[in-house]
């Protein structure tokens, strides 16, 4: 059988070393029809000379040669380049050497003298094919390792890109969210226009309806939601004649009570149109049922009602009960509070009840709605305990505002050119 010679060998360095000039051709004339580069070498001295010149796939080596023989230049070559193939030609028929100089210089194979062609071509084809795959091994491990470097920086690009995004929706949704509330606090503004005198009261029933839903245990979507309730709990109002807007519930006669009693079916269905308004809705249409079932529209009663709604309910009664929207004359915070505990489980939920007196402080209602105050009172660094807001509904200054010499000094001076009489709502100092 003749091996075809393999055009694939062309990359392979063969080093054939000998001192007999006629093994050297011999080998040559043999590895050249495979397509190998041969290179040869008369002695271990020259051979060592060729390998730090020349890249090397497979040495074969004759054992007996003068000054260094191949045992010797094999594990001198394997010092230098590990990576070589080293085959070992023999003529001796003493193993004991072979076997020594195989341990010594780590050989893959020794050939025996003479040799077969076809046996040493096979035998080198295979020892290179060995090579190949671990060339190839190494190569696609290097390659890996890239990639693997390569996908790691891609990861970690696509991590800062993904928390960069991540940040700017972030950031667009509070946004969002932010001129959201905005508009509907501007909305809220809009709708007390025609309620004059009581202009402040839906945030200040959104602001306490927010403070007890927390205080309850709501989630922070549901709290939100009873605040924007608070807002437009009287957006229903709008449609509503102006002689009955600024006047308390129990002055009205029985067809302005029918009159009164459907904003709050009205007011849910202005927002039934929005879809992030819809719970907000329903906590506005049951605002004004009781606990007892007396209440409108629907008559709920008890857990029925909405948690929402029952939240709604007392913070829109405490403040109303202030500003004289359902009685003959305005209430004190703590007559309201009076009120509000009296019909706990009657008018009110009592859950909502007790959240709204540990939230005051447990009945310190003075310390949380703040002493009144004229102008000629006032002193530097006081806090507004509520919004100011003038007789015609003109909201002066926010609740949390701090005063300073020159806005108290703009107060008094508003007091005596208009003839009016401001009565200023300041939060007790805390001891």
């Amino acid at each position: 059988m003749t091996l075809a010679p393999n055009t694939d060998n062309a990359s392979f360095t063969i080093l054939c070393v000998d001192d007999e000039a006629n093994i050297l051709s011999s080998l040559r004339r043999l590895f050249r029809p495979h397509g190998y580069t041969v290179l040869t070498a008369g002695g271990g001295a020259e051979g060592l000379e060729v390998l730090a010149k020349e890249h090397v796939d497979l040495i074969i080596s004759d054992m007996r040669m003068p000054g260094m023989d191949g045992a010797t230049f094999l594990a001198e070559a394997r010092t230098r380049h590990p990576d070589t193939v080293r085959l070992l030609l023999t003529g001796y028929a003493d193993m004991d050497s072979t076997i020594a100089a195989i341990n010594a210089g780590q050989i893959a194979r020794y050939i025996a003298k003479p040799w077969n062609d076809q046996d040493v071509v096979l035998t080198v084809r295979e020892a290179l094919e060995r090579k190949a795959l671990e060339r190839e091994k190494s190569r696609l491990e290097a390659l890996t390792r890239a990639q693997n470097e390569e996908l790691k920086n891609l990861n970690a690009s696509l991590e800062q890109k993904v928390e960069a995004r991540t940040a700017e929706l972030k950031s667009a949704h509070e946004k969002l969210k932010q001129h959201f509330l905005t508009s509907i606090r501007v909305f809220s503004n809009l709708i007390e226009l025609r309620e004059g005198l009581i202009s402040g009261h839906s945030r200040r029933v959104a602001d306490l309806g927010r403070k007890l839903a927390n205080r309850l245990g709501f989630a922070p979507a549901e709290a939100q939601d009873v605040m924007i309730a608070g807002l437009l709990h009287d957006i229903g109002k709008i449609g509503l004649p102006d002689e009955l807007l600024g006047k308390p519930v129990s002055h009205m006669s029985g067809d302005e009570l029918g009159v009164m009693r459907k904003h709050p079916v009205t007011g849910q269905a202005a927002l039934m149109g929005l879809e992030n308004l819809r719970r907000a809705g329903t906590f506005i249409r049951g605002h004004h049922e009781r606990w007892d079932g007396q209440g409108y529209p629907d008559r709920l009663s008890g857990l029925a009602i909405p948690y929402g709604a029952r939240v709604l309910a007392v913070a829109n009664d405490f403040d109303g009960l202030q500003i004289g929207t359902l009685s003959p004359r305005k209430l004190k915070a703590e007559e309201a509070v009076a009120f509000i505990q009296q019909n706990r489980g009657k008018r009110y939920c009592p859950q909502v009840v007790d959240a709204l007196i540990a939230e005051l402080g447990a009945g310190d209602t003075a310390a949380a709605i703040g002493n009144e105050h004229t102008p000629s009172s006032l002193k530097a660094g006081m806090v507004l305990a509520r919004d100011l807001v003038t007789r015609d509904g003109v909201m002066l200054l926010a609740a949390d505002f701090v005063l300073d010499d020159n806005l108290i000094r703009q107060l008094r001076e508003l007091e005596a050119s208009e003839g009016i009489r401001l009565a200023i709502a300041i939060r007790p100092e805390r001891k």
